[in-house]
């Protein structure tokens, strides 16, 4: 059992080893794993992840096939952010891959939008980790009074380790797509410089769309600034109007009709260090809404794929008030609350959109309108 803790404004997850009654607890000599100048840790959860494949692994499994993963929520930015290592079951101690601290920027976090106080699970009917977290709002404490209700689960998410091994990849549970109907399909068509296509067809208001592009040429794209290091901050600083080469391209969900409120989930692609491109995954809630007391905060993730080599992903579930947006297959996760309060049920509009200036291309475009959950 792990409890989370401070000393110092250092983190800390406290370990107790065993019990026979669940009430007296042998507490371990030291920390598991502790971290300055991270503040307190709440939630911290520790589980092993399969080297070989997305298949997930029971808590107590050891082995030469196996990683170990330590998550903490971070209470002061209200992140959770995690690290993969390797666990000393003699020792009791859990040694990082990475020598980065947790919560560090960029750092790795399971989502880098609003998602915290998570916890994972080992589904043993279908050998999978299950990843729930919670969401929490964008609204104001007046406005969250007046609805009745506050924050929500985000979709469950199956987890596993990247084949690279330095990351987890998320992606929605597959019992979601039982809620799927009335499948739209666009062929393979290039999105020229200042282009939106609509995604008719389809519920804009409660979807599941998946995108994937493709980009060939790459000489004009932007140089990215070496002390560039932090994803939010070049979100915020290249919204969804700011125009570069290769970006921004993607989503605009939750959109109005004229586009006085919109919700976009985007691209960008700039010219790194040793000719290597880099890949900034955002999403933009600045023109969410028109009420300017909720947080429109922008987030933003690197997206560790290789553009050159490999198409650009992006999957966005969206239902009324909320935007859950997996890139590049689940390596990258970005979770929005919003509050439009013209861009509701009927008169929502989604939008595929090229606002680079070089021309991108749309290699498959599937959307389903979704149906609601039955809770049993």
């Amino acid at each position: 059992m792990l409890i989370g803790s401070i000393i110092d404004n250092k983190g800390l997850a406290i370990l107790y080893r065993s019990s026979k009654d669940f009430k007296h607890w042998t507490k371990a000599n030291h920390p598991l794993h502790s971290d300055n100048n991270t503040g307190m840790w709440e939630c911290p959860d520790f589980y092993p992840v399969s080297t070989v494949g997305q298949k997930g692994v029971d808590t107590s499994i050891f082995g030469p096939e196996v990683k170990h993963v330590l998550k903490a929520s971070l209470w002061g930015p209200l992140r959770d952010c995690y690290t993969i290592g390797t666990y000393s079951i003699g020792e009791d101690k859990f040694i990082p891959d990475m020598e980065e601290s947790l919560g560090g920027v960029p750092g790795l976090r399971y989502d880098y939008g609003k998602f915290y106080a998570s916890k994972t699970f080992f589904d043993s009917d279908k050998n999978r980790r299950i990843l729930w977290g919670w969401v929490s709002e964008s609204s104001t404490e007046e406005d969250n009074k007046k609805k009745g209700w506050s924050g929500l689960q985000a979709i469950p998410r199956s987890l596993w380790l990247d084949k690279s091994g330095k990351q987890l990849v998320q992606w929605p549970v597959v019992e979601l797509e039982s809620l799927r109907v009335n499948r739209v399909q666009l062929p393979s068509k290039f999105l020229e410089a200042g282009s939106v296509l609509e995604v008719s067809g389809v519920t804009a208001a409660q979807a599941d769309i998946e995108i994937s592009f493709e980009i060939t040429e790459f000489e004009k794209a932007e140089v990215l600034e070496p002390n560039s290091t932090n994803p939010q901050l070049l979100c915020s600083q290249k919204g969804a109007s700011v125009k570069s080469a290769f970006g921004p391209f993607g989503l605009i969900a939750l959109a109005s009709k004229d586009m006085q409120e919109y919700t976009a989930v985007f691209f960008r692609i700039f010219k790194g260090q040793e000719h290597k491109y880099v890949v900034l995954m955002c999403s933009d809630q600045s023109r969410s809404s028109l009420n300017d007391k909720n947080d429109k905060t922008s987030y933003g993730a690197f997206l560790n794929v290789d553009p050159v080599h490999e198409k650009l992903s992006l999957r966005s579930l969206i239902d009324h008030s909320i935007v859950e947006s997996f890139g590049g297959g689940g390596k990258a996760c970005i979770t929005a609350r919003v509050y439009p309060t013209l861009a509701i049920e009927k008169d929502v509009h989604l939008y595929a959109f090229n606002y680079g200036t070089e021309k991108v291309k749309i290699t498959s475009l599937s959307a389903w309108s979704m149906k609601k959950a039955q809770i049993n």
